[in-house]
């Protein structure tokens, strides 16, 4: 058994509140609703037959299990501001970073906790192949990135951070 690394899991306050809310929401909501519907079923007779009683219990343990998940999650989140980046010349976490590659294609990307991170929305993991590429970076750089395709240089046009 080799000895794991584990960095700190980076989430910017945004992602925060949503791993929050999403908690609260089923602690606070689905939760007692399924509890109800399992102690109403299973006040109406045989439980082997009764699809209610066993919708309820199995979306109780799904519940369960995504209150544990998000629970550690935030338990190993480390808040990051974005805002707060003393340097802002350089690609760190937070920063939304224009790239453009060897054919002049331009791509702009927000680099965000792996837990938050949306590729269809340009959000990518901290952890990412380009994420990781891009760290330290500043304007004119040039970056490699292996990707599944093969390997891209990426050069850096623009860094932004948000106000």
């Amino acid at each position: 058994m080799g000895m794991t690394v584990t960095h700190p899991n980076y989430i910017t306050p945004e992602g925060f509140a949503k791993l929050r809310a999403e908690y609260d929401h089923l602690l606070g909501t689905e939760r007692p609703r399924i509890v109800e519907i399992v102690s109403w079923a299973a006040g109406n007779g045989d439980r082997s037959e009764n699809g209610d009683y066993l919708y309820g219990r199995k979306r109780m343990r799904e519940i369960d299990g995504q209150l544990r998940r998000l629970s550690k999650k935030m338990k190993d989140a480390k808040v990051v501001d974005p805002r707060q980046q003393p340097d802002k010349g350089r690609v760190y976490f937070g920063a939304t970073v224009t790239i453009a590659d060897e054919d002049d294609n331009h791509r702009t990307v927000t680099i965000v906790g792996n837990d938050e991170a949306d590729a269809s929305a340009g959000r990518i993991g901290w952890g990412s192949p380009i994420a990781r590429a891009l760290r330290g970076a500043a304007v004119g750089d040039l970056r490699r990135v292996t990707l599944p395709a093969g390997e891209r240089e990426y050069e850096v046009m623009e860094i932004a951070y948000p106000t």
